[in-house]
């Protein structure tokens, strides 16, 4: 089975558990067609770069999966199909790298800057 990695936009009106409520739903569809969902993140609610279908923000989930061809196109299918879901991306890849992601990386690293000094006005 080949390596790949997908990342989803849901609409921003949806709630957060809803949100998380379709990687669990997809990865399942997933699994039900011969793969597994090697790892899943929940990257939040972002502001797109541009409106897609008069959505200014979206919420972005990342998920990691070892599945054949098959499932990936059957996922990719669904997806395509679902409401609450804007765009999809896959990318097949040779190794799925340790840890968490770049974008979590990223968010934990501001946390521990901890909060900003005085605003000057």
């Amino acid at each position: 089975m080949a390596l790949y990695e997908h990342v989803m936009i849901a609409r921003q009106d949806l709630s957060t558990t809803q949100a998380e409520g379709l990687v669990e739903h997809f990865g399942a569809i997933l699994s039900d067609n011969g793969g597994k969902v090697v790892d899943s993140e929940y990257w939040g609610l972002k502001t797109m770069a541009y409106k897609i279908n008069k959505n200014r923000k979206g919420h972005y989930a990342f998920i990691k999966s070892d599945a054949p061809a098959p499932a990936v196109q059957e996922m990719e299918r669904l997806m395509r199909l679902h409401e609450d879901v804007m765009r999809v991306l896959t990318i097949k890849v040779d190794a799925h790298e340790e840890g968490p992601s770049v974008v979590i990386q990223a968010k934990n690293s501001r946390d521990e800057r901890g909060p900003r000094g005085p605003r000057r006005t």
